[in-house]
Formats: structure tokens, sequence, C-alpha cells
């Protein structure tokens, strides 16, 4: 079956890529097909299912191009990721804005699921591979609560697993020796929050990232605490965690449970700890899939190529 694409209203350069890259990346989807772009007609000549399928996605992508200023492959990723029934490619509603003035908002159903979550439950354990934005939309989600003074302080942790949160051998002060475990939450804030601004955050004690064991004997109200990489902490170090939680705080769990670097890897508590909580009222667990990758297309397949290598295993 033959079938041509006529572009109109849009530039063909702008929805082709530099050098094609955005159309060989949807080109990569359909292998048995053969795409010939021609200014601004594409033709297509393969099964009918093919084409109907690419004629389908690529209508998606016209209608992206006419409504963004710049395609990426990030783009092509979402189009094909939203193949899951009910799976929404960009989400409606913006949580924050980026310091430069991008909107940020909930990429995916499962991101969406996590924003939703937030504001219906005070704690939410999500659980997924890297890469699906579950840090980064948690944070986005405690900026706007402290933009909108509804919580006092953020507070940020993470277990320092590969120095045993024994610290005090590298150089340096606190934040010094954490910077190492702690840079991904850094970044994220740096994305949303103003370098001069984030810094006087950081000095009045509004903003706080800390390992893991420096949060046994506090109570923590009117606060969003983050605890990331939770696969790396074992179960009585979980409890201690969620047991902090004090009046109108919202906690916050992330982890992947197939990327633990404990000694042993059956000491992780996330699992075991989802397990225990998971039906409580008040708790939430959002679980990403490789579907929810948001980061360069080829960590998707990176992904799923070890996904489908540790099943072939067992």
């Amino acid at each position: 079956m033959k079938k041509t694409i006529l572009l109109e209203a849009v530039d063909p350069v702008k929805v082709y890529g530099a050098g094609n890259k955005i159309l060989d990346e949807f080109r990569s989807y359909f292998p048995s097909l053969k795409i010939v772009a021609r200014g601004n007609e594409v033709i297509l000549d393969g099964s009918k299912e093919d084409v109907d399928n690419f004629s389908a996605k690529f209508d998606i992508l016209l209608a992206k191009a006419r409504s963004k200023m710049n395609l990426t492959a990030y783009d092509v990723e979402e189009i094909f990721s939203a193949e899951q029934e009910g799976q929404i490619p960009d989400g409606e509603s913006i949580i924050v804005y980026t310091r430069d003035g991008k909107p940020i908002r909930a990429r995916n159903r499962n991101q969406q699921e996590l924003v939703k979550a937030y504001f219906k439950d005070d704690l939410i354990f999500a659980v997924g591979p890297a890469g699906t934005g579950k840090t980064y939309i948690a944070i986005a989600l405690a900026v706007r609560a402290l933009k909108n003074r509804e919580i006092r302080r953020i507070i940020l942790t993470r277990p320092a697993v590969e120095a045993g949160e024994r610290l005090g051998f590298l150089p340096g002060d606190l934040r010094d020796k954490l910077d190492p475990y702690l840079q991904p939450l850094y970044d994220a804030l740096e994305d949303m929050i103003p370098a001069k601004k984030l810094q006087e955050l950081f000095d009045e004690g509004v903003i706080q990232i800390a390992p893991l064991a420096y949060m046994r004997g506090r109570t923590l109200d009117r606060a969003c605490v983050i605890l990331d990489e939770a696969q790396n902490t074992m179960l009585p170090q979980l409890k201690m965690f969620l047991t902090r939680m004090g009046c109108n705080a919202k906690f916050i769990v992330t982890g992947d449970e197939t990327q633990v670097d404990l000694p042993v890897k059956d000491d992780s508590g996330l699992t075991k700890g989802i397990s225990l909580l998971e039906g409580i009222k008040g708790i939430s667990v959002i679980r990403f899939t490789s579907a929810d990758i948001v980061r360069h297309p080829l960590v998707t397949r990176i992904v799923r190529a070890f996904d489908k290598k540790i099943e072939n295993n067992l």
C-alpha cells in the first residue's frame, strides 16, 4: 500500500529535524515501512497496518509541530509511549515554572497520577526505573507548595550508601561531603529556583538537604519531605524516616527496586515497606514503567534491553 502525507501549515524542516533527526527517530519504529521525505511530502510504501499506524502517529507529531517552537526526539518517544491505554503524552496542568520561564508539567499518565496523589494523600511512594521523572516531579510539587506558602520547608534526603553514611572521611563541610550523593537533587532545584534565591533558601534552612541518617530524632511538620533512592534503605531505616512525619507534612518516597546498591540486595526495605503499607488510607503507590521514561529516547531502549535480559535469566 502506498500513501502520501502532505505537510500543510508547518515547516517541513521543523518536522524532519536537523539532518532528518526527528524523521529518522520516527522511522526507527517502522523498520518494514519504506518512508521517503520530499519537500512537504512524506511518501509511504508498505503494509496497510504500518501505513495506517504511521499516519496516525505522524498526525500527532504534526499537531505538536504546529503548537511548539521546536520538536525533539522526546516528542517522538512520548507519542509511542502513549500507546498504552489512556496514557497522555502531555499533561494539561502546569506544576511550576523553571527559572527561565518554561512550564513543568506531568508528561505521562503516571506522572499525572503522582501529581493527583500528592493533592489527595500525605504519603506517596513513586517507584520505577531511572529517567521516569519521579524525583523531578516530586521536587516540582515541593517547590510549588513552598511558593504558594502551603509549607514552610523542603527537606530532601538520600541514603549515602557508597560511604555507608559515614561521611567524616570526605573533605570539606557537610554540604561538600554530600554533594556526590545529592547532586541530582541540586540539579532539579537549580532548574526551578534562581541561583541567588536558592542559596538564600539554603542559608535560611528553608530548603534542607541531608543524608538519611540525619533524619533520626526529628519531627518534620509543615514540610514537603522527599526520600530519594529509597531502594538503598533497609526496612528499619525506612520506618525511622516515615515516623518523622509531623502535622501538615507531605512525604514522597522515590526509588527503583531494580537498582539496589546495598551489599546484600535483599536488605532493601522499599519493596517490603510498600507491601506493608499499600492499601492504608492516606497512602498512595505509583508504579512507573520503562514506558514512562522521559530522558533521552535511548534510555527507554536500554532499560527494556536490561529487563529482557534479566527475565530471560530467571
